[in-house]
């Protein structure tokens, strides 16, 4: 079963002018294309099993290494598309909302880990909201790493990649990081994951 490249949830035109076509077109169009190629050459030579899910290639595969780099990779890209929507942002409400003030004490104190999750990333990685034992935190991952290695729910994400943002923002992370939080973030997604969460 050969994996596929997912469509984005929406026109590659419908972040700007917060994310731009261009932006999406390299990111999702070649960048996490490759991820799947790479995979499917992996899958190819044996050295993953193609009747397994994504996340069945992911927790069996070793971290670090081609099949799980590619693997995650994919999988965390497919989780970020969907923790943005055109007018996007704000604040989150109902039970979500007040999972982040029970958890964090403020929707502000939220913010400014999570922020701080993202540019204290050194290189490449994700800054995470995520789901541990009935509690929400925040914590960071490098290159393809993602929580469901570390038993943990994820419930949203920002990419902090370089080729995530440089198109759009250059070296600017810290503007990056505010305009995904303010005016892009899926809060109804993220409220979804909230829900399927252990």
């Amino acid at each position: 079963m050969a994996i596929t490249l997912p469509p984005l949830p929406y026109p590659k035109d419908a972040l700007a002018p917060h994310y731009s076509a261009e932006t999406l077109e390299f990111h999702h169009g070649k960048h996490h294309n490759a991820y799947v190629v790479n995979l499917n050459k992996l899958i190819d030579e044996k050295k993953a099993d193609g009747s397994k899910s994504l996340e069945e290639i992911i927790m069996a595969a070793e971290n670090p290494g081609p099949v799980f780099n590619n693997a995650a990779q994919i999988w965390n890209h497919t989780f970020f598309w969907n923790c943005m929507k055109p007018k996007g942002g704000g604040e989150p409400t109902g039970a979500l909302a007040e999972a982040i003030t029970r958890d964090f004490g403020s929707f502000a104190k939220f913010k400014e880990e999570f922020t701080a999750a993202g540019m204290g990333q050194f290189g490449s990685g994700w800054a995470w909201l995520v789901s541990e034992g009935g509690k929400l935190k925040v914590t960071k991952t490098a290159n393809a790493d993602l929580p469901m290695k570390h038993k943990q729910t994820a419930l949203l994400t920002v990419d902090v990649w370089e080729h995530a943002y440089y198109i759009d923002y250059r070296n600017l992370r810290p503007k990056w990081i505010e305009t995904f939080l303010g005016s892009l973030v899926n809060w109804d997604f993220v409220a979804q994951n909230l829900k399927g969460a252990k």
